[in-house]
């Protein structure tokens, strides 16, 4: 059976790139399906037996990223092309995370175009000599893709900047979401070429691809993959406006883990996850973990970190003296400050020139003294936000240089052009602060890169003429919204949208003594050689093994998660016995938990009514609700079994009496417990309470989902509280805490119905029992308990089936109602 949770995403990125197909609304679930999956054109996939080279047959890591970690070029005249690492990129320094054993394999696309003609023999070679697998997308998918879905509307929205009209950034394009849809199911196709799903782990990178784990679980459900986010998540105010939004989340939630730089970002994520998905989060000890579908995803907060070596190397390097020993003669006198940013709106270059401007105004004897040297990478992006950004920048810096400037003297000198390592690391040991403004940003390690050049090399310390005893100092000063801001505790944070405050923060940092300085520099110096880029991929790639351990010990996800129940069987077996005994739970079973009116339908009356009319079955509907609603609801199925309020009442059919079960009937405890829910319910708005004759019950899911979840916490933590010495039971359900008397379960229900039959001559041979909450795992359970541990001369057909795919006690699954319903219908065909 194939799930629900994949067909809308395959048929999505199934069609052909240049007329994408209608797209459908919602993107499969998180992708949990027991056994073997069909692939996305129909054939049967298998992890076990699958044509594969090999090569695919070695313990490997795979980092998926958009692009790859190499430069390309074209010589003209010979036609042949030249690849080579860039060593410069994060993905390529991973390495020194990994065990010197491990095969590094990388799948991503090359920032050039190749030709079609030549892409196969580019491929090969990329393959035999980089251990690389190109994408090649086409212009137009690329285009769509990357250019159009990812930088147009994800990288905006992920920065806090909403299309609320047309000049500032792009409108929602389902065009643009299918391809980014398409071109994640290439990557996905590009992996599946060189992955051997039992040995491998897949390491997945940024915002490119958040949809390519559903592709990779469907295609082999034991994959071990990780995903990491290397720019901000926006709080679920902003993210809720994006109209697939549930559908990148369900997608990532296919991940085994997913890493976040810093909590904050890890919070909205989760945050999101509960206010859309109706998921809640738990710390098991000391490690994230969000339960959904089964399966346990992990959520991992490390800032990533830089590769010491490739920093000192240019240190090290001839140029970079040189460099330095010119800066210095043209600074001479001057303290200098210094900035390194793309040109792009969420920088906050100009309101770092707007802080400056203000420092040189309030400060005057600073003019003079004092330089800002702003580098400019060039913009990864192209759009009227950058150009406009641009040319504010220039225009601000014009500004401050011909207000505050003198002849042989600019306060503000702008670097507009690629500025090789060597320099840039030349600009930073000489520095005494060095700020980052950034009005929002992920991975930023400009402050990193700082500091290590502050603390020098022998070949850097010589040509600075300083002695190697000398105390090194350095200065941050870093906006409180980009991800290193955490991890650098000495530095000075500041809001870049408050320029007094963040003029007053550069005072402070050039004037500060350096006593104080040399202690932030050691603080902030020591953080960073201990958390490197080895030290983050391999503390990332430790809680990926950590989080698959289970993979290995389930010959498939069918072990303790249930088997999809097939309606031919259970229908085949129905036909086969003639001593049925059939149990169903209400909410969420034959009633949806969202449906606002809680009456069954017209369908589910008639498929009861047929049920029950077999004079071979005995029927049981059992709920937690009271028995007065049940039984006005269920009136017209005569001979209906019904037991309410957890089976503390139970009837056989409709003119059998009421019977009671034979617990205490003490309900003192309710003086206690009601006060207790009020006060909750008065905090909580969209709660209530609902009063049965022998439980009373504290619903929240009409209540704001995160704030509902908290106190359903503080609510059950209360409880258990005040209620230790009563006779009663405090257990949280779907949307609900509940106060019952102990000794009432499903389960005994379940017993005394099949203990009843048995004693009356009527051996039960067929036993289904369907249910979706944790009070129906008592039936499962009981079910195998009463008809194995009888003296039955035959083993009865017993079908224990959960709704949802999780950890459950029933050995079978079905979706939703929906297929409750339809499973319902074939056994109701087969009575008459």
């Amino acid at each position: 059976m194939l799930s629900r949770s994949c067909i809308n995403l395959v048929d999505l990125a199934s069609a052909d790139m240049m007329y994408f197909p209608q797209t459908p609304r919602a993107l499969p679930r998180a992708m949990t399906v027991q056994g073997v999956i069909p692939e996305a054109d129909g054939n049967e996939s298998n992890d076990e037996n699958s044509d594969s080279p090999s090569y695919r047959h070695h313990k490997k890591k795979i980092i998926v990223a958009n692009f790859l970690p190499l430069h390309a070029q074209k010589n003209l005249e010979s036609g042949n092309w030249c690849f080579s690492f860039d060593d410069d990129s994060l993905l390529l320094q991973m390495k020194d995370g990994f065990s010197s054993d491990t095969d590094v394999f990388y799948v991503g696309s090359l920032k050039v175009d190749v030709d079609t003609s030549e892409q196969e023999e580019v491929a090969q070679k990329l393959l035999d000599e980089f251990n690389c697998v190109p994408t090649f997308l086409s212009s137009d998918l690329q285009k769509k893709f990357y250019h159009g879905f990812c930088k147009q509307y994800l990288w905006p929205l992920f920065h806090y900047m909403l299309p609320i009209c047309p000049d500032y950034g792009f409108r929602f394009d389902r065009l643009l979401w299918r391809a980014y849809v398409s071109a994640n199911k290439v990557f996905a196709d590009k992996i599946m070429e060189v992955i051997n799903p039992e040995e491998d782990y897949v390491w997945i990178h940024d915002y490119h691809l958040m949809v390519l784990p559903t592709f990779l679980r469907r295609r082999f459900h034991r994959v071990k993959l990780g995903f990491f986010l290397h720019s901000p998540f926006p709080s679920s105010e902003i993210y809720r406006t994006l109209p697939v939004r549930n559908e990148i989340l369900k997608a990532l939630l296919n991940a085994d883990l997913i890493g976040f730089h810093t909590f904050d970002y890890a919070r909205h994520f989760l945050s999101c996850c509960s206010r859309m998905l109706g998921l809640d989060y738990e710390s098991k000890r000391g490690y994230i973990g969000l339960e959904y579908f089964g399966r346990t995803i992990y959520v991992k907060i490390l800032h990533v970190g830089i590769h010491m070596g490739r920093l000192e190397s240019a240190l090290n390097h001839p140029s970079s003296s040189i460099k330095v020993k010119e800066i210095r003669e043209q600074f001479k006198g001057k303290k200098v400050i210094v900035g390194v940013d793309d040109m792009d709106i969420f920088k906050g270059i100009s309101l770092k020139l707007l802080a400056m401007e203000q420092l040189l105004k309030v400060h005057p004897e600073l003019q003079g003294k004092l330089v800002l040297v702003q580098i400019v990478n060039p913009a990864r992006s192209t759009g009227k936000d950058v150009q406009d950004a641009k040319l504010e920048t220039y225009t601000i810096t014009k500004r401050i240089n011909e207000t505050y400037g003198v002849p042989g003297y600019e306060p503000v000198i702008l670097i507009d052009r690629p500025v090789p390592l060597h320099e840039k690391t030349a600009y930073y040991a000489l520095a005494e602060c060095c700020i980052v403004n950034a009005v929002r940003d992920g991975m930023n390690l400009m402050p990193y890169k700082y500091t290590i050049c502050r603390q020098g090399t022998p070949k850097m310390d010589e040509a600075m003429e300083l002695a190697s005893v000398c105390p090194r100092t350095s200065m941050l000063v870093i906006s409180e919204f980009i991800g290193c801001s955490p991890s650098l505790s000495g530095a000075i944070r500041v809001n870049p949208w408050d320029i007094d405050a963040v003029a007053d923060a550069l005072h402070d940092a050039i004037t500060m003594s350096d006593v104080e300085k040399q202690l932030r520099h050691e603080k902030h110096y020591r953080y960073i050689c201990s958390h490197d880029v080895a030290y983050w991929a391999h503390s990332f790639m430790q809680d990926l093994e950590r989080a698959c351990r289970d993979h290995y010990s389930k010959r498939c996800w069918g072990i303790g998660f249930g088997l999809s129940l097939s309606v031919d069987r259970i229908v085949d077996a129905y036909k086969r016995t003639s001593r049925r005994a059939i149990f169903l739970d209400y909410d969420g079973t034959v009633v949806p938990h969202h449906a606002l009116i809680k009456k069954p339908s017209r369908d589910v009356i008639y498929v009861l009514r047929e049920l029950c009319g077999d004079s071979n079955n005995t029927t049981f509907i059992v709920s937690g609700r009271g028995k007065v609603s049940l039984g006005e609801w269920l009136a017209p199925c005569e001979n209906l079994g019904i037991a309410a309020e957890h089976g503390y009442y139970l009837r056989w059919t409709k003119k059998s009496e009421w019977e009671t079960s034979t617990v205490a009937a003490d309900f003192e405890w309710k003086r206690i417990t009601e006060p207790v829910m009020k006060l909750y319910t008065e905090a909580t708005d969209g709660s209530y309470i609902e009063k049965k004759e022998t439980a009373l019950v504290w619903h929240y899911q009409d209540a704001a989902p995160g704030f509902g979840s908290c106190q359903a916490k503080e609510l059950l933590d209360h409880l258990e509280s005040v209620l230790a010495n009563e006779p009663v039971v405090v257990k949280r359900g779907y949307n609900i805490v509940e106060v019952k008397p102990q000794g009432v379960t499903k389960g005994l229900v379940a017993e005394k119905v099949l203990s009843t039959m048995i004693s009356d001559g009527k051996l039960p041979d067929f036993v289904l029992c369907v249910g979706d909450d944790r009070s129906d795992e008592d039936m499962f359970e009981s079910i195998s308990q009463a008809t194995y541990g009888s003296s039955l001369p035959i083993a009865p057909e017993i079908f224990a089936c959960t709704v949802g795919q999780k950890p459950s006690k029933a050995r079978y699954y079905l979706d939703d109602e929906e297929d409750v319903l339809a499973l319902l219908k074939g056994l109701a065909a087969a009575s008459k």
